[in-house]
């Protein structure tokens, strides 16, 4: 790869890329962008305008980066109140695409994007990839689900871009997945971490050894992972296992990507600007400290974004990579703060629950989280399917298993969960994101 990524070629140069500017230039680009997407928000989108006219500011007050802290914050419940169209800062004449969310709660979330958008969405999942150290010449099998969805299209546009062959497979068909994998010679692969742990549990049965195929490289993302999942799938299909994050309320994935030091995800900062505030206080904090993740666009024209609360709890980390990119890293994501559920006056996020199955010889990479009550108390119940050579070994085997995990999970929460040893293959399997956590609780 010898040429930045431009509009005529689109081709991609690392070594030139926003990704390795010097500090200094990066700023000043980041602030450029900020007080003009400010502006732009202000003039044309009704909300964002009179949130700044109540607290007495107007876009020429964003003199520095700090002054973004005294901007308001945007909420998801803001795009289900605007539903569809009232967040748009540019006229229908000039949106190209219109992607939604699935919406649990009635309409869906709503996103837009001009050209330029397309653009900028193109060129930061090209860096994704890059990062991943895949290039042209590549076979990206695109395992991400099309249509309203923003996985599907975000990732196959930007491997187009970068060069490389895309299999626009879609989701789900897991058979098929396993067969084109084989027969196309595959490289890389986009997916959810749980479904591609569906298609390693799967292909034995086909007869085929994922260790044997051309494929190097698992792009996953769209549900928190843990670095012991991360762990189970590189060790069992022989690859590198790379985590991506992005939102549809920004852009769609895209937002950062680990390099290949796997160590932090690089959010593309010139484009996505990031805070940690306090969940509670929603104050900013400093570099290094643990708190929910606030993203602003800074280029953005048709749905910019300001201050958006992701709910997603990591932190920044401003140390050099080894990569040599100057953008800087948040630790993997592995809970939100609207994931936590309480026992028993105790926090608990599926994550750590996650952490401690894995920690213990003899389970699957497949469990669920069952909370129930007995109208005073809730209570949590996991289940976890443990391995075919544990499963049938003598009772005695499984209680001691039982016992190790039990105490595994008190160890990480600090309380004792009921826990229940299933058979393999007997939690369903998600061909998305897995539903980690039933909750029965009668409220």
């Amino acid at each position: 790869m010898n040429e930045f990524w431009h509009d005529a070629g689109c081709v991609f140069h690392p070594v030139s890329a926003p990704d390795y500017l010097p500090l200094p230039q990066l700023r000043q680009l980041q602030l450029h962008r900020l007080r003009a997407v400010v502006e732009r928000a202000y003039d044309h989108v009704a909300l964002f305008r009179q949130r700044m006219d109540e607290r007495g500011i107007s876009p020429a007050a964003v003199q520095t980066l700090d002054d973004i802290a005294r901007l308001p914050f945007t909420v998801k419940v803001d795009l289900r109140d605007t539903y569809p169209f009232g967040l748009f800062a540019s006229p229908m004449s000039e949106v190209v695409r219109l992607h939604a969310s699935s919406g649990t709660t009635g309409k869906p979330i709503v996103v837009a994007y001009t050209r330029e958008d397309l653009r900028v969405w193109a060129e930061v999942m090209v860096r994704c990839f890059a990062a991943c150290g895949l290039d042209r010449g590549d076979i990206i099998q695109n395992a991400y689900g099309y249509g309203l969805f923003t996985g599907g299209l975000g990732a196959h546009y930007g491997a187009e871009a970068l060069g490389a062959t895309v299999i626009p497979i879609s989701g789900g068909n897991t058979d098929r997945q396993i067969m084109l994998m084989k027969d196309f010679g595959a490289t890389a692969l986009c997916c959810t971490p749980s479904y591609f742990l569906r298609i390693i549990e799967r292909a034995p049965d086909l007869g085929v050894d994922i260790r044997e195929l051309p494929l190097k490289a698992g792009v996953f993302g769209a549900e928190p992972w843990t670095d012991e999942m991360r762990k189970r799938i590189e060790s069992a299909a022989d690859i590198k296992a790379y985590d991506i994050y992005g939102l549809s309320e920004i852009i769609g994935p895209g937002v950062g990507n680990e390099c290949r030091e796997q160590n932090g995800l690089h959010i593309f900062e010139d484009h996505f600007y990031p805070e940690i505030v306090d969940p509670e206080t929603l104050q900013p904090l400093p570099d290094g400290c643990e708190g929910e993740l606030v993203l602003t666009t800074l280029s953005k024209q048709a749905m910019p974004m300001i201050r958006y609360r992701t709910r997603d709890i990591t932190a920044l980390q401003t140390e050099p990579c080894p990569c040599g990119r100057t953008i800087r890293r948040i630790r993997r994501i592995s809970r939100r703060s609207d994931d936590m559920f309480i026992i028993r006056g105790v926090n608990v996020y599926p994550s750590q629950i996650e952490e401690a199955l894995l920690a213990v010889e003899g389970v699957a990479p497949h469990y669920q989280i069952v909370l129930t009550n007995d109208g005073a108390m809730d209570d949590v119940e996991v289940q976890v399917e443990v391995t075919p050579d544990v499963f049938s070994d003598t009772v005695g085997a499984m209680e001691g298993l039982r016992r190790k995990l039990s105490a595994s999970i008190e160890r990480v929460i600090n309380i004792r969960v009921n826990l229940r040893l299933v058979e393999p293959n007997s939690i369903a399997r998600s061909e998305g994101k897995a539903r980690r956590v039933l909750d029965q609780r009668q409220r």
